[in-house]
């Protein structure tokens, strides 16, 4: 499952374990693209529940953004225990994705 965050409770749904943080928009051909990606692997058995996913509309909530430096998107952070770990720019193959993943949960 994908959770959709804010600005305001960005914090609290991003300092504990690892967490994929993607930055998008509902207009963003690249991030459409990568919707089923992300949902495949946030119930999947190996990232589902190891890994909490989110997303961030950038068009709503730009503090959070703008923090980060987000000029492109899709953008997505990976954070580990609140520090981001990896940033990745632009639509990903899912392999690439998963290998980022694992790096990130220490397999």
């Amino acid at each position: 499952m994908i959770k959709e965050i804010h600005d305001d409770n960005f914090e609290n749904e991003t300092n504990t374990g690892v967490t994929v943080v993607d930055f998008r928009a509902d207009w963003c051909p690249p991030c459409k693209m990568m919707d089923p990606i992300l949902k495949s692997l946030s119930t999947s058995e190996e990232f589902g529940e190891r890994v909490t996913f989110t997303s961030i509309n950038v068009d709503h909530d730009q503090e959070v953004a703008s923090r980060f430096n987000v000029q492109g998107i899709p953008t997505f952070l990976i954070k580990k225990d609140g520090q981001v770990i990896n940033r990745l720019v632009g639509a990903r193959p899912k392999p690439l994705f998963a290998a980022e993943l694992k790096k990130a949960l220490g397999a």
